[in-house]
């Protein structure tokens, strides 16, 4: 194969015989569209449950006892708690010749604990959901529009 400069008739010989061919190109071009297919109802309903509750209920009750004691004293007893007792005391004064205080009586004070069982009726409501389709006519749409 011989070169041949692009000014030479050799080349412009094999331009004059060069067949230009056209080309062709296809484009994609993608749309959308909305068409209506159906619409969904969505509705709520309430059942109501009746269940039974249940608890425990402590109760505490205070017993005071009365013990009389009647015993001199030279100053005033403090409260105190002895196990589960809790001592109060109470003092008189009395007059005689001379004054003294008389530890008259104590109240022991206990406090008991006792636990019962509890039962009541009682409504609890339940709610769900009722998804209902509706299909669409042959126009594309559910004749409400």
């Amino acid at each position: 194969m011989t070169k041949h400069s692009p000014d030479s008739p050799a080349a412009q010989d094999a331009i004059a015989e060069t067949e230009v061919i056209p080309l062709a190109e296809e484009e994609l071009r993608v749309g959308k569209r909305q068409i209506t297919t159906g619409k969904v109802r969505v509705s709520t309903k309430v059942d109501v449950v009746e269940e039974l509750a249940r608890a425990t209920l402590d109760t505490e009750t205070v017993e005071v006892m009365r013990v009389p004691v009647d015993r001199m004293v030279d100053e005033a007893p403090s409260i105190r708690t002895e196990n589960d007792v809790t001592i109060i005391p109470i003092l008189e004064e009395v007059l005689v010749v001379e004054k003294r205080l008389v530890l008259k009586e104590e109240l022991h004070v206990r406090k008991r604990t006792t636990a019962q069982e509890f039962e009541a009726p009682v409504q609890l409501r339940k709610q769900s959901a009722v998804v209902e389709r509706i299909p669409a006519d042959e126009n594309g749409t559910n004749g409400h529009e």
